[in-house]
């Protein structure tokens, strides 16, 4: 289904030229050309609501944990819970390839608002422990993990080809900016009122998400042959499974992100609230800047790839800016000073949002229509590398100290991600490859 103007005042620019056929050329578009499309103007915000949501989420809850246990295993393990269901995913893309992006991600924000009732419920009663959150976080945990490949799915199913790059970039600052108002509000509103008061505010986020998704329009699925109409959920599933393993360049991408999310990811995320106690000594207050320093990086990043991202080669910005996105990391754990840290920090996370923004267009070109929903889903299967490597760090950092463990991290990931773009160098490197097609 192409995507439709609605309002002649939004009518997409000349220099956006169209065919015959509905389909826009690859022109040069202006940056916030994606808003022409209706179905865009509903899910930006919806977007906005819930990544401030979990930002906020994982801020208030994660310092919660770590203050009522006293205990960093516990941090990671809450953590970890909160991609459990990660092996879900792809089971999640199937279903958005069947009935829709849009309905799928619809009902996944309703269960996020139900869950954050809960919890709120909980603590206004006075009754909220630990095991509760760990408890809601495991659930949480089965559905939140693909969100973003969800999301993102919907954004190819919505947007032309030439306006996807800064569709992702645009879609992308809904993270990027929790990281630095999600986090900052979370803290303040726990701080000032308390958890129930600031869960008040993360479930009403979660309300105007699911409201939000809901109004836009479902687009319409990738014609299925008629033999594949008759296939399980799993037909469908094996056949996405293959799909990726035979296809080099997308085999190559899903080892990449494996390795993202099993090293840079912990650090730049789950793990910061111990570098902020044990290595600056700050309260959550100080903790939420540094999340806003790196979502403020990742957030200039964004604005960055939608002015430019038409000139980009997608596989090779993945791969240049994953490795200033480690540089930045380790010299930031490596910092004492949390002045001279933050900078080094706001560098991770301008490298992070690059990498990430160019690797998710570089996959949704990359595939069959057919296919989006699930190989987004796989993507998100590649977050697993969150558990191992969180609970592998907890085992670590009193063993070596958290530098010296992120320091460790970081080098012998940047090793192993060398060697997969050496073996996959000419889906990969190449300019003339799909991957580094603009």
């Amino acid at each position: 289904m192409q995507p439709e103007i609605h309002n002649k005042s939004m009518a997409l620019p000349s220099s956006i030229d169209q065919t015959t056929d509905g389909k826009h050329t690859p022109t040069r578009a202006p940056a916030l050309a994606p808003f022409t499309v209706r179905s865009f103007r509903f899910q930006w915000p919806a977007d906005l609501a819930a990544s401030w949501a979990f930002e906020m989420e994982t801020i208030i809850l994660g310092w919660y944990v770590l203050v009522e246990t006293q205990s960093v295993l516990m941090l990671t393990l809450f953590a970890s819970l909160q991609h459990v269901g990660t092996l879900l995913a792809p089971m999640f893309g199937v279903m958005g390839d069947r009935l829709g992006q849009r309905r799928v991600l619809t009902a996944m924000r309703i269960t996020y608002f139900a869950l954050a009732t809960t919890l709120m419920s909980l603590a206004y009663a006075g009754v909220l422990t630990p095991t509760y959150v760990l408890i809601i976080a495991a659930i949480m945990g089965l559905v939140r993990p693909s969100d973003i490949g969800t999301r993102n799915a919907l954004v190819g199913a919505t947007i032309p080809n030439n306006l996807l790059m800064g569709a992702m970039s645009i879609q992308r600052t809904t993270q990027d900016s929790a990281k630095v108002i999600g986090a900052l509000t979370g803290a303040g509103l726990v701080a000032a009122l308390g958890i129930a008061q600031a869960y008040t505010v993360v479930a009403g986020f979660y309300a105007v998400s699911a409201f939000l998704t809901s109004k836009g329009a479902n687009p319409q699925r990738a014609p299925r042959p008629a033999a594949a109409g008759r296939a399980s959920p799993f037909g469908d599933l094996r056949a996405g499974m293959s799909y990726v393993w035979n296809t080099p360049l997308l085999l190559a991408a899903m080892l990449f992100a494996f390795l993202l999310n099993t090293s840079a990811f912990p650090m730049m995320h789950s793990l910061m609230p111990v570098m902020a106690k044990q290595v600056y000594q700050i309260d959550q207050t100080g903790l939420s800047y540094l999340v806003a320093a790196g979502g403020l990086g990742a957030l200039f990043g964004s604005v960055i790839m939608s002015r430019i991202g038409h000139l980009v080669r997608p596989a090779r910005m993945t791969i240049i800016f994953s490795a200033g996105w480690y540089f930045g990391l380790i010299c930031f754990v490596n910092t004492p000073s949390m002045a001279i840290g933050i900078p080094f920090l706001m560098l991770a996370g301008l490298s992070q949002g690059l990498s990430q923004i160019a690797m998710a267009t570089m996959l949704i070109r990359a595939c069959d229509p057919k296919f989006r929903g699930r190989i987004m889903g796989i993507r998100m299967l590649m977050i697993y590398g969150n558990i191992p490597g969180l609970l592998l760090a907890g085992w670590l950092i009193p063993q070596l100290t958290y530098p010296v463990m992120a320091t460790l991290y970081g080098t012998v990931a940047m090793l192993l991600i060398a060697l997969v773009v050496w073996r996959w160098r000419a889906e990969l490197w190449r300019r003339d490859s799909t991957a580094n097609a603009r």
